[in-house]
């Protein structure tokens, strides 16, 4: 449905370029006049992608992520000692427990009287038990919050397409579920992470600087995904947002991707953190190296084990020192940024901030955005 919601699009559309001219690090705030006649919002909903909560959960749970994906038994069988590594436990659900938590205590503090679901796309709670709780307590029409800052048809599409599968399963008690904008270059966002690589920039001896590289990773994704999407260049942009943040110059950083999962002979967004680190070391140009995981909110497995696991790993056998940038997690920023969010969607006249030269985000996503095919790779939480 994209009545009124798409005129906004398109309103928006037709207004960035006038919105977008170069400027390092402006805030661009755009002011929409147009009022959406619909029921006020009475709820807010985190859509995430779940993951196990004990040993006797990972099997079903990877089972369920992967049905229908040709993904062979043997590559589900290796995710399964990740979970088990970590004792069959998903760090992602207890971190939107904590993540609720300090959004519920925000909205609080600024008289926001809204009540905070959480539904999940993989495992419980799964968003049709979100929902159907939702339409019983009386929620009419809610705000969901991605846990993905960019549009990719992982990230975004499907999540869309998981509520509205959702929707029909419940029926007509329902609500009607709204996203909030992406948020890649939103300040709530790059702050934070600013001020988490020049955290770890300080702990590098002057005298080793030279020496150092940081690489900004993203979770890859198939090339026909990346090709239907904005991922790469919102990527792009908050890389170099965060490094100009940082100080950094632009030969001493660059945008890798991590986490591959599906056919090896399917291409995917490359180069791959652990090949870029050796090139690196062959080249005998790496003594420092920071690691700062861009694409993740919070310290799920892809950081826990892809990052703080396998490659530490890796460095502590080519004699690299290495730190790992925070994630954004609960920090007191981004946790306003997402008020902020809020707030903008309600009031259609509130301010949009966006740092860099690609301005804000549509709220309403256009029929054909991320369009991939059915054929999806494999995730992890």
């Amino acid at each position: 449905m994209y009545d009124l919601g798409f005129l906004i699009y398109d309103f928006e559309k037709r207004l960035n370029p006038w919105f977008s001219r170069h400027s390092k690090f402006r805030i661009r705030n755009h002011k929409s006049q147009i009022r959406n006649p619909l029921p006020p919002y009475d709820a807010i909903l985190i859509v995430s992608f779940g993951g196990p909560e004990g040993p006797d959960e990972v099997m079903p749970f990877l089972e369920n992520v992967l049905r229908g994906k040709p993904v062979p038994r043997e590559r589900m069988l290796e995710v399964a000692e990740h979970y088990q590594h970590f004792g069959g436990i998903s760090p992602i659900n207890e971190q939107n427990r904590q993540l609720i938590a300090a959004l519920e205590q925000e909205l609080a503090a600024h008289g926001l009287q809204l009540p905070i679901y959480w539904g999940n796309r993989n495992w419980r709670p799964l968003l049709p038990e979100t929902l159907a709780q939702m339409g019983r307590d009386g929620v009419k029409r809610a705000l969901a919050f991605f846990t993905s800052a960019f549009n990719s048809y992982s990230g975004c599409r499907q999540y869309r397409e998981n509520i509205a599968a959702a929707q029909e399963e419940v029926g007509p008690t329902a609500p009607r579920v709204d996203k909030l904008r992406a948020f890649y270059n939103h300040p709530g966002f790059i702050e934070p992470m600013v001020e988490s690589l020049a955290s770890c920039l300080a702990n590098i001896p002057a005298d080793r600087r030279d020496g150092a590289k940081v690489l900004f990773t993203a979770h890859s994704i198939p090339l026909s995904m990346a090709e239907n999407c904005r991922y790469e260049v919102q990527l792009a942009e908050s890389c170099r947002l965060v490094a100009e943040g940082a100080g950094l110059r632009p030969a001493e950083w660059e945008l890798v991707y991590q986490s591959r999962s599906g056919s090896p002979h399917q291409p995917w967004l490359e180069p791959d953190v652990g090949d870029r680190i050796e090139q690196f070391h062959a080249a005998g140009d790496l003594r420092e190296l920071v690691i700062v995981p861009i694409g993740f909110i919070s310290d799920h497995m892809e950081v826990l084990f892809d990052l703080d696991t396998e490659v530490r790993q890796l460095c502590e056998r080519l004699g690299v020192r290495m730190q790992r940038a925070a994630t954004v997690g609960v920090h007191p920023r981004f946790i306003r940024m997402i008020r902020e969010l809020i707030v903008e969607r309600i009031d259609g006249a509130a301010e949009r901030p966006a740092l860099g030269s690609l301005g804000p985000s549509h709220d309403v996503c256009p029929a054909d955005c991320c369009l991939y095919s059915p054929q999806r790779p494999a995730a992890k939480g």
